[in-house]
C-alpha cells in the first residue's frame, strides 16, 4: 500500500520539505496544505503528517493517520488542537537546533547590549558616532525557560562573558555553570528585577499565553530590553508597544508571532525599537526531519 504523507501549516509554506521527502520516501505520495496550495482531496489516505501549527480540526478527518511529526522541537502548536485524534505526536531532535539558536540570541542580545541598531542607523546617515560602551560582564541576561534550548543557550552566552540567570516553572538540576538559577512565581519577580536583557524561550502553555505582559515589563529595570524566541502568543502586543514607548523597554528582538507572516499593517514593522525576525531562530534541516519521520515510522512497525 503506498504511504501517503502530508505537509501541513496554517502558516508558512512546507514545499522546502518536498526534496528532502522525495529522496527519503521515493515510493510515497507527498500532499500539501498550507498557505499556498490546499490538496484536500486525499484526507482518508493520509498516513502521516508532517507540520507546523495545522489548523484545528484537520487532523480528525483523516481516519488512517498513524503520525504527527512536528518540524520543531516543540508539540504545543499541535496539542492545541481539542479534536486531536489520539496517535503519536513526535518533535524533532536534532542537537543542531541548539547551535542555531544559541547563534541567534548570542546575536540578539549583542544587536541590543552594544547598540549595533544605532550603528546601522548612523552609516545610513554618514554619521561617526559611538555609543557607550559596556562589558559583557555587566550586562545581566535572564533567559526564561531551562529546557534544552534555554540551557544550551545560557552556556553559550556565559562562555563570551555575559552574566547569566535563568527561571524555570519548576527546579532544574545539572545547569551549566555560571548561571543563577531561579524557579517558580514566587522567585519570579527576583529573577526579573535583574535582567538587562530577558530572553524567552518557554514552552506554550496555559500558564505561560500572554506572560510577556505589562506587569511583567515592570518588574524590569528601566530600559531593559526583550528577545522573544519562543512563541508569538507569550506576547501582549500593545503591552510591549506602550513599554517601548514609556522607555520601560529599550527594544525587543522578535521572531514569534501570533499570525504569521506578519501582516503588513502590523504596527511592529515601522516601529525602531522593534527587529523583527520571520521566525528563523533555528531551523532542522529538511534532510533530518525526513529521516526522523522515516525512522519513527519504522517504530510504529515494529
Amino acid at each position: 500500500m503506498t504511504l501517503n504523507i502530508a505537509l501541513v501549516s496554517d502558516q508558512i509554506a512546507m514545499d522546502y520539505l518536498r526534496p528532502a521527502f522525495q529522496a527519503r520516501f521515493p515510493e510515497a505520495r507527498l500532499h500539501r496544505i498550507d498557505t499556498e496550495v490546499q490538496e484536500l482531496d486525499a484526507l482518508e489516505a493520509i498516513d502521516a503528517v508532517v507540520c507546523w501549527s495545522p489548523p484545528p480540526g484537520l487532523l480528525a478527518r483523516m481516519p488512517r493517520l498513524r503520525l504527527v511529526q512536528s518540524v520543531g522541537a516543540g508539540t504545543d502548536h499541535i496539542t492545541r488542537d481539542p479534536a486531536l485524534p489520539d496517535v503519536p505526536v513526535c518533535r524533532i531532535v536534532d542537537a543542531d537546533m541548539a547551535a542555531g539558536m544559541n547563534a541567534y540570541v548570542a546575536w540578539a542580545v549583542v544587536h541590543g547590549q552594544r547598540h549595533m541598531g544605532r550603528y546601522l542607523d548612523n552609516q545610513r546617515r554618514h554619521a561617526w558616532e559611538e555609543a557607550p560602551i559596556v562589558p559583557p560582564g555587566r550586562h545581566r541576561v535572564g533567559i526564561a525557560g531551562l529546557g534544552v534550548l534555554g540551557q544550551s543557550v545560557a552556556h553559550a552566552l556565559v562562555a563570551i562573558g555575559y552574566t547569566v540567570r535563568g527561571w524555570s516553572r519548576s527546579p532544574k538540576s545539572n545547569l551549566p555553570a555560571g548561571i543563577e538559577a531561579f524557579h517558580g512565581d514566587a522567585a519570579r519577580g527576583d529573577f526579573l528585577a535583574g535582567c538587562d536583557t530577558l530572553v524567552c524561550l518557554l514552552p506554550l502553555t496555559d500558564d505561560t499565553r500572554g506572560i510577556l505582559n505589562a506587569d511583567l515589563f515592570a518588574q524590569l529595570p528601566p530600559g531593559a530590553r526583550l528577545v522573544n524566541a519562543g512563541r508569538g502568543a507569550h506576547l501582549v502586543q500593545n503591552d510591549l508597544i506602550e513599554a517601548l514607548d514609556s522607555g520601560q523597554l529599550a527594544s525587543a528582538v522578535l521572531d514569534a508571532f501570533v499570525e504569521e507572516p506578519l501582516p503588513p499593517g502590523h504596527p511592529f514593522w515601522p516601529n525602531p525599537r522593534i527587529t523583527i525576525t520571520p521566525h528563523v531562530a533555528t531551523r532542522t534541516e529538511p534532510q533530518t526531519i525526513a529521516q526522523q519521520i522515516h525512522d519513527n515510522l519504522a517504530r510504529l512497525r515494529g
